[in-house]
């Protein structure tokens, strides 16, 4: 190859990943600039609301270790739910085969910390964050709703529901961070903040599952929230 051709590449990759980058960090602006007034730390101050969506992750770290991210989102919506904040929970979370089925586990933990059974709803399809908060409002018809997630996580849990015009507030649930727990996640939310962008305005992208309406039981009555 010629020095001339080599330098011209070299060019046009030094353009391409300024792009890039440039388009990552406006798109990453603009999720959080965006949403971050929905975003509560404080229980107290956060609106009421019949439904709860909790966030599906894994009980355990990739190393095998329980995962500080999955008991603080349930500790955190047991405690909305104890406290009056929300009636009912949504689990959202991937069901991809029978080995493995977070909706499942995080009910099962739900109940442990003292949420009654009837009051928790499981979503299988859950397999991206776009599919829970889609699926909320096309299968369970939420128009408002309370997402209960990791901080770094709401962000784009609450853009995607803000830019389908669904009334969502988010609580970030505390996490007690041990070993190496988050060094890989935020490398990847940023990828997949600017991911979600392009999924809700240029894609449009759908849910990998649609189901069947389901309604959601509020004290006892179905409702349509």
């Amino acid at each position: 190859m010629k020095p001339a051709t080599k330098r011209r590449l070299r060019r046009w990759f030094g353009y391409g990943f300024f792009a890039f980058a440039l388009i990552v960090l406006l798109t990453n602006r603009w999720v959080i600039n965006s949403t971050n007034s929905y975003l509560y730390t404080n229980w107290a101050l956060l609106p009421e609301n019949d439904v709860g969506l909790v966030m599906g992750t894994s009980p355990y770290r990739s190393d095998g270790k329980s995962s500080a991210e999955f008991y603080g989102r349930m500790r955190a919506a047991a405690q909305l739910y104890q406290l009056g904040k929300v009636k009912h929970l949504i689990v959202s979370g991937a069901n991809p085969d029978s080995t493995y089925n977070e909706p499942r586990q995080m009910l099962r933990e739900l109940v442990r910390l003292g949420v009654k059974e009837d009051d928790i709803t499981m979503d299988f399809a859950g397999f991206r964050t776009l599919d829970s908060i889609t699926r909320a409002n096309i299968v369970f018809g939420l128009k408002r709703f309370t997402i209960i997630t990791t901080r770094y996580h709401a962000w784009r849990s609450l853009f995607i529901a803000r830019k389908m015009d669904l009334n969502a507030v988010a609580f970030a649930a505390p996490i007690d961070v041990t070993g190496d727990f988050g060094k890989r996640n935020p490398w990847r939310e940023i990828l997949a903040r600017t991911l979600a962008v392009f999924d809700v305005i240029l894609l449009g992208t759908e849910p990998t599952v649609r189901s069947e309406p389901q309604t959601i039981k509020i004290d006892g009555e179905a409702e349509k929230i």
